[in-house]
C-alpha cells in the first residue's frame, strides 16, 4: 500500500517520518526498525535514523510505502 505524507518544511527526519505516518509507535521503534535494517528510501537500505527526507523520495518499511509531497502552500 502507497501512502503520501505532506512534508512541512525542507525535510522530515526518517524516524520522525515512520512515527508520523504510525509505521511505529514510538521512535525507539523506529530507531529499532532502522537498526536492524527494515527500512529502505528510494529503494536503498537506510541506517541513518534522522536521515533527512525530502518531497520527491519514498520510504518502504513493513510492506508500506510512503510518498514524499510538498506541502501545499509552504514556501517563501
Amino acid at each position: 500500500m502507497t501512502v503520501s505524507f505532506a512534508v512541512r518544511g525542507d525535510y522530515i527526519q526518517l524516524d520522525q517520518l515512520l512515527k508520523a505516518t504510525g509505521l511505529t509507535g514510538t521512535g525507539g521503534e523506529a530507531h529499532a526498525a532502522v537498526e536492524a535494517g527494515l527500512v529502505k528510501v528510494d529503494g536503498r537500505l537506510e541506517s541513518r535514523k534522522r536521515a533527512k527526507l525530502r518531497p520527491g523520495q519514498a520510504v518502504e518499511f513493513a510492506g508500506q510505502r510512503v510518498e514524499l509531497v510538498a506541502m501545499e502552500g509552504h514556501g517563501g
